[in-house]
């Protein structure tokens, strides 16, 4: 008998691709597979159009923390966006409803209370704004960190995030056929996400005449952000990478990135280090920070705050990080709980099953 699901996240990039990861599971064990997202969202832009998935529109208001007049409208657009997955429900008739996260979640989450088991999934170390209020209709609430069942009480479940398989399937060859390089030189893979990240970005081109006499560099700068007065052999930059990723991240040897849950928690899967560079308090509300502390305090990788990111410092902190690979493959090799695709499809099966 066939079973319907309803995915539902967004605003973020972070917020949709662990739906994805699930995807060919949920697929295989023959669910019917929907998505609520908003008309003009990443959401959108990632799912709409896919042949496995029907997608639905809704509207959706943002929950901000500062002053703003959208914060007097943006009430009415979540009231309207619970009638529209009201509606949706009632049609699709889903057996388990799974929230990743963010603003348009918000609505489905409560348009669903009473009419289908409600599975939500925290990727961050504390909860954000949405997922505290959807913990509250929820029937499980899954965590990626362990430490997060603190907030989120007897409904916790300490699953891990999933993790796209596709990223097992980069080739390394493939990795440096697509770059050019030749695989002698190690090679530091930058990535600032899909938007970049401008002072990254800074810091690590006004490093690169040190940096590229070790390394190779392969700098996902984001879109609008690329450097063409840059000519250097060991220096290769794209504004996104989609389909290649998995070959890049095969062929690189250590990683700079920002410390987003569902990146960090790829690297670890992949044992890749990382030296991450969380976004700091004065633009995010910290989850970065303490995503980067957790990982650093695990032996997964090293963090260097960007308020005390100069040019010599993130040079320093990449050669350190290089010199102690080993011991950071080491520790991320032996964390069980690095892909977590099991374990959230496991609360998914309980929920539907009863």
């Amino acid at each position: 008998m066939t079973k319907t699901i309803i995915l539902t996240g967004g605003g973020s990039a972070g917020h949709v691709t662990p739906n994805l990861a699930l995807l060919p599971r949920l697929k295989a064990e023959g669910f019917e597979v929907h998505y609520i997202g908003t008309a003009d969202g990443i959401e959108k832009n990632l799912v709409d159009g896919r042949e496995d998935i029907t997608y639905h529109a809704i509207a959706a208001g943002k929950l901000r923390r500062y002053f703003s007049l959208k914060n007097f409208t943006d009430p009415f657009r979540v009231v309207k966006g619970m009638f529209q997955a009201r509606r949706i429900i009632k049609e699709v008739k889903p057996d388990v409803v799974f929230s990743k996260g963010g603003f348009v979640t918000v609505p489905v989450v409560i348009a669903a209370k009473g009419k289908a088991p409600i599975v939500a999934h925290e990727s961050d170390y504390s909860p954000g704004l949405a997922n505290r209020i959807t913990a509250k209709f929820a029937d499980k609430v899954c965590v990626t960190f362990e430490d997060t069942l603190k907030h989120v009480g007897a409904k916790g479940v300490f699953t891990g995030t999933p993790i796209r398989p596709e990223l097992y399937e980069g080739e390394a060859k493939r990795g440096l056929e697509f770059t050019g390089f030749s695989g002698k030189k190690p090679i530091l893979l930058m990535m600032g996400g899909s938007q970049g990240a401008l002072a990254i970005n800074n810091a690590l081109r006004a490093a690169l005449p040190k940096l590229t006499r070790t390394f190779d560099i392969i700098h996902l700068c984001g879109k609008g952000k690329l450097d063409e007065t840059i000519d250097d052999p060991a220096y290769r930059q794209y504004e996104y990478i989609s389909g290649e990723l998995p070959d890049l991240l095969a062929c690189s040897d250590i990683i700079l990135s920002r410390a987003g849950a569902n990146a960090v928690f790829e690297f670890l899967a992949l044992a890749k280090p990382a030296l991450l560079i969380p976004l700091p308090l004065s633009a995010s509300r910290g989850d970065q920070i303490l995503n980067a502390g957790y990982f650093s305090r695990k032996g997964y990788a090293m963090t260097l705050e960007q308020e005390q990111m100069t040019p010599d410092s993130l040079f320093d902190a990449i050669n350190d990080l290089y010199d102690r690979r080993l011991s950071f493959i080491s520790a991320m090799s032996s964390e069980a709980t690095a892909d977590g695709t099991d374990e959230v499809l496991s609360v998914i099966r309980s929920l539907t099953e009863k």
